[in-house]
């Protein structure tokens, strides 16, 4: 089962991140703190460290992100989103109301949700009302 969350999080500093090189573990560290703030506890800190970096790999093997061009603010440690990226991060955006659904469609396909033959077969459902 993927952490969408963490997910999420890496996504949008992708979104953000022109000039500045791309930090997984970092984002891990800044969203377990945001979820102590918020009384939920992080078990194991290292572990989501180690996940966010092979999140990182996973998303860029699977082309969700891509190196960003050097006039895009690239600086050969940083991202951009592709067309799948973006609509991944679309369906996890936990600001949109009715986030949910999105994300169960992604836990039914379990391990391969982030393949990308079963993203692309699977995300056009997830918009779609149950």
């Amino acid at each position: 089962m993927y952490n969408w969350d963490l997910i999420e999080r890496l996504l949008h500093e992708v979104q953000n991140g022109a000039g500045k090189p791309f930090a997984p573990r970092r984002y891990a560290e800044d969203l377990a703190e945001e979820l102590d703030q918020a009384g939920e506890s992080v078990d194991n800190l290292d572990h989501l460290r180690a996940e966010a970096a092979r999140y990182e790999a996973r998303l860029l093997e699977s082309g969700f992100i891509e190196p960003r061009p050097e006039e895009e603010g690239g600086n050969g440690e940083n991202f951009v989103l592709t067309p799948r990226g973006a609509q991944l991060l679309s369906m996890l955006d936990s600001s949109i109301p009715g986030s949910e659904r999105p994300r169960d469609v992604l836990d039914e396909a379990g391990d391969t949700a982030l393949t990308p033959e079963v993203f692309d077969r699977i995300a056009p459902k997830a918009n779609l009302s149950e």
